[in-house]
C-alpha cells in the first residue's frame, strides 16, 4: 500500500506548528568526526542531507531528509521545510523504532514497520548503498555510463521490483557519489536529491591523518 494521506496530514500539521515554534537543527554526533575519502566505500560512517519527493496516483509528499549511517546504526529523519521533524526511523542491533505523530512503534524489520504504520514505503535497507552509488550483489545493473558507474538497476528479488536510475553525480567529502536518484516501484515514484554528504569516522588514527599538515 502506498497511500500518503497519513503522512501528508502529519506534514501539514507539523508545518503549521513550526510557524510558531523554534525548531532544532540536526547536528553530527560528537563521537563522529568528518573526514575526506577517495572512495565512498572507505566511509564506514556518513551523514546525508537532501530532499525527498514521493508521488503516488493519489498523493504527493515533499520533505527534507537526513540520514546518519554507521556500522551499527541507521537514523532517518523527514522534516518540514522549516525543520520540524515529522518522522524518525532508527535501526540498531536488529531492532527498529519509528516515531511519528508523537507515538513510537517497534519492529525487527524497518521496511515492514514503516509500511504498517504509515501505509507507504521506501527501500530503507537498500538506500544506504544506492545513496553512495554502490549496488548490492542481488541488484541487477541493466545500464552503466561511460565511467562504468551504475546508470540503471532493478531488484529482481523484490516483488514488485524497484527500478533505480542514477540521474547525475557529484563530488562530496572527496569522493564521487550520486546527486539525484529516481526510484520507481509500481505506481510509487521517489526522487531523492543529495545536497550534502559527509564521510565520518570514530577512528583516532583517521582523525590524526586528516589534520592539516604544518610545513
Amino acid at each position: 500500500m502506498n497511500n500518503l494521506s497519513y503522512l501528508t496530514k502529519m506534514f501539514a500539521l507539523a508545518l503549521l506548528l513550526s510557524l510558531s515554534l523554534l525548531t532544532a537543527c540536526t547536528t553530527t554526533p560528537s563521537y563522529l568526526t568528518p573526514i575526506d575519502v577517495e572512495n565512498v566505500a572507505q566511509a564506514q560512517s556518513w551523514e546525508m542531507k537532501g530532499r525527498l519527493a514521493v508521488k503516488t496516483p493519489d498523493d504527493n509528499l515533499s520533505s527534507n531528509i537526513y540520514w546518519l549511517h554507521t556500522t551499527d546504526r541507521d537514523e532517518l529523519r523527514l522534516t518540514t521545510p522549516l525543520g520540524t521533524t515529522v518522522l524518525t526511523l532508527v535501526s540498531q542491533q536488529g531492532e527498529t523504532t519509528l516515531e511519528v505523530d508523537g507515538k513510537q512503534y517497534q519492529h525487527h524489520d524497518a521496511q515492514q514497520l514503516l509500511s504498517n504504520v504509515t501505509g507507504w514505503s521506501i527501500p530503507v535497507d537498500a538506500l544506504p548503498l544506492w545513496i553512495t552509488g554502490q549496488v548490492a550483489p542481488e541488484d541487477d545493473v541493466t545500464s552503466s555510463d561511460q565511467q562504468m558507474r551504475p546508470k540503471r538497476l532493478v531488484t529482481p528479488k523484490h516483488s514488485p521490483t524497484w527500478q533505480v536510475e542514477f540521474k547525475s553525480w557529484q563530488q562530496q567529502s572527496g569522493a564521487e557519489l550520486p546527486r539525484l536518484l529516481q526510484l520507481r516501484r509500481g505506481a510509487l515514484s521517489l526522487k531523492l536529491q543529495i545536497s550534502q554528504w559527509q564521510a565520518l569516522t570514530t577512528d583516532k588514527q583517521d582523525q590524526l591523518d586528516n589534520l592539516p599538515k604544518v610545513d
